[in-house]
């Protein structure tokens, strides 16, 4: 097995459209928790997982839905994806398959980033925009050399 490291916040992730910040702050939280449970920890944190991805995925949903987000079938089906894997590593996790679960944890530390840095952003953006009649501003630290 690699060694995982447990995700964290990181500045990149602020993207200036406060709603979908907190969520994904408990996104971050939730996976955290699942990256660091001991096994027999694992179905109550996958499952605290599934239903706050349902509940993200929903308002990021009807927000592109209400707006008519142009890119928001690609956005959509990309959470359709996240779901249904979720769903089935839950059924492989009751048979007691513990590994697929650490997997996917992986991956979806892996997916975060750029889901949040393209995606995401475009819809922060639109929703700034739409709401705001302008685009958000994020005032990041400088990153050192």
């Amino acid at each position: 097995m690699t060694e995982q490291h447990t995700i964290h916040w990181e500045v990149d992730y602020t993207l200036g459209y406060d709603p979908m910040d907190h969520i994904h702050d408990e996104f971050l939280a939730l996976l955290a928790q699942l990256q660091e449970a001991a096994d027999e920890q694992l179905p109550e944190r996958l499952k605290q997982m599934e239903t706050h991805l349902q509940a993200h995925f929903d308002e990021e949903n009807t927000w592109m839905e209400q707006t008519l987000f142009p890119p928001r079938q690609c956005h959509m089906d990309e959470h359709i994806a996240v779901l249904k894997s979720v769903a089935e590593v839950r059924i492989l996790l009751a048979e007691g398959n513990t590994q697929v679960c650490r997997s996917l944890t992986q991956a979806l530390a892996e997916w975060f980033p750029g889901h949040t840095t393209h995606l995401d952003s475009a819809l922060a953006h639109w929703m700034g925009k739409d709401r705001l009649k302008g685009k958000p501003m994020v005032f990041k630290p400088m990153k050192r050399v």
